[in-house]
């Protein structure tokens, strides 16, 4: 059986943020990828993995109206879609996929990475993904570990499985569209498991290299070559 990210010869683009757009050199390795100005750019944005946490509706609308400085949804795009993942099994395959295959930029936003992966999967969109030639996937936080192979945030995630539901056995487990797995908000004076040493402890214990990155970087991934883009700090550590 072929791993899915053997399908992506030179077609998806991934640029993987901590907290989206917020610096100068992050904005112009997007307008690269891009191969246009932003400005030209239709992009989509999904803010699913907000909703399990408390508050999470307010959440996605700040996220979506780009409150509190986070620069992704707020960029000056030519145009901006919501594309919700809870909400596509549900209707005509041909009321959304279209509006994904036209879209220059997939904005997927942070919140619960379990969630999030179970609904990229639900939904049909992680098998898309492979296919979406051009397109640049830019990943905010649990929007960027999503498409790794391991999900850093995984005890984390745990406390918010409804009773009853199973989802939580492979929680460690992303989409492994990529060959390595950031793990963001290094130095997050607000998340003590973001310090260096936390994220070192975990990275011991997966097989696949693990790029610890702050709010101000971003991994570029093109054809599974990493490109670190930084006005920050960054560590990593192989495997």
């Amino acid at each position: 059986m072929r791993h899915p990210a053997d399908a992506l010869e030179v077609v998806m683009k991934f640029l993987l943020t901590s907290s989206g757009v917020t610096n100068p050199r992050i904005e112009s390795t997007l307008v690269d990828l891009l191969g246009k100005p932003i400005s030209e750019a239709a992009a989509l944005f999904v803010p699913t993995g907000l909703h399990p946490f408390p508050g999470g509706a307010g959440s996605a609308w700040d996220a979506i109206a780009g409150a509190g400085g986070d620069r992704a949804a707020g960029l000056g795009w030519k145009s901006v879609g919501v594309l919700e993942l809870t909400a596509l099994p549900s209707i005509r395959r041909e009321s959304w996929v279209p509006a994904l295959r036209e879209a220059d930029v997939l904005i997927v936003w942070g919140g619960d990475v379990l969630h999030l992966c179970h609904w990229m999967r639900e939904s049909g969109l992680a098998d898309l993904l492979p296919e979406l030639t051009g397109t640049v996937y830019l990943g905010v936080s649990a929007g960027s570990i999503a498409v790794t192979p391991y999900n850093c945030d995984a005890e984390f995630d745990r406390e918010f499985v409804p009773e009853g539901d199973d989802r939580g056995r492979d929680a460690d487990r992303a989409l492994g569209l990529v060959d390595v797995t950031p793990y963001p908000h290094l130095g997050h004076p607000s998340m003590p498991d973001a310090a260096l040493e936390e994220i070192r402890r975990w990275a011991a214990g997966i097989p696949v290299p693990t790029s610890a990155i702050d709010d101000d970087t971003a991994l570029r991934i093109v054809d599974h070559q990493v490109e670190v883009v930084s006005e920050g700090t960054w560590e990593l550590f192989e495997p």
